[in-house]
C-alpha cells in the first residue's frame, strides 16, 4: 500500500505489553520484537510491562495505559492461544468499546502464509477503549513479526493511503 511522502510523518506513542507467567525484560524476544520494530518506524515506546496471564491483572494494566493521555496505543503479545492459561482476548472484551474484527482476520490470513492451518490456534483481536487502540498478537516473535510488518506498521504511519487509523484518532472518542 502506498506511502504518500508528501505527508508529514505523525508518530504514535505506544505501550508494549508482554502476557507471560515466565518472561522478564531480560528474554522477552516478542516484546523487544515491537519495541525494536516501533523505534525502527520512528514512534514512541511509551510505557513497557510484562505481566501474568490474569484477566484482572491485564484488565487493569490496560486501564492504567487507556486512561494516560500520554498513551495512543497498546499493543500486546501473548495470551491469545486456546489453551487455559490464554486470556489476553477476555482481557480486552472487558475494556474495548469497539472491536476491530478485520485486524484478527487479517492477521490470520498473514500467519497462514508462515505457519499454515496452524494459524486457527490465534486467537490475535483488537478494539478501541476510550479513544486508545488496543491489539493483542500472540506471544512468538513470528507472530509479532506478521502483525507488525503486514498490519500495524501501515495502518499506524499517518501517510498510508487510502485511509490509516491515526488519522481516525482525533475521532475515537466521538459520541
Amino acid at each position: 500500500m502506498p506511502i504518500d511522502e508528501s505527508l508529514p510523518f505523525l508518530p504514535v506513542r505506544i505501550a508494549v505489553l508482554t502476557i507471560s507467567d515466565t518472561r522478564s525484560l531480560t528474554d522477552d524476544r516478542s516484546g523487544a520484537t515491537l519495541v525494536e520494530r516501533l523505534e525502527g518506524a520512528g514512534h514512541v515506546l511509551a510505557a513497557r510491562e510484562i505481566v501474568k496471564d490474569d484477566v484482572g491483572t491485564i484488565v487493569e494494566q490496560l486501564a492504567a495505559w487507556i486512561d494516560d493521555p500520554e498513551i495512543d496505543c497498546v499493543i500486546t503479545t501473548g495470551g491469545t492461544g486456546v489453551t487455559g492459561r490464554d486470556v489476553t482476548p477476555e482481557a480486552l472484551a472487558e475494556v474495548c468499546e469497539k472491536d476491530i474484527p478485520g485486524f484478527g482476520e487479517l492477521f490470520r490470513w498473514l500467519s497462514f502464509q508462515s505457519i499454515g492451518t496452524s494459524t486457527v490456534q490465534s486467537r490475535a483481536t483488537a478494539g478501541v477503549a476510550r479513544g486508545t487502540y488496543i491489539f493483542a498478537l500472540p506471544g512468538s516473535t513470528g507472530a509479532v513479526k506478521d502483525g507488525w510488518d503486514g498490519i500495524l506498521a501501515a495502518q499506524l504511519d499517518s501517510r498510508h493511503r487510502p485511509c490509516n487509523f491515526v488519522e481516525l484518532m482525533p475521532r475515537l472518542r466521538e459520541r
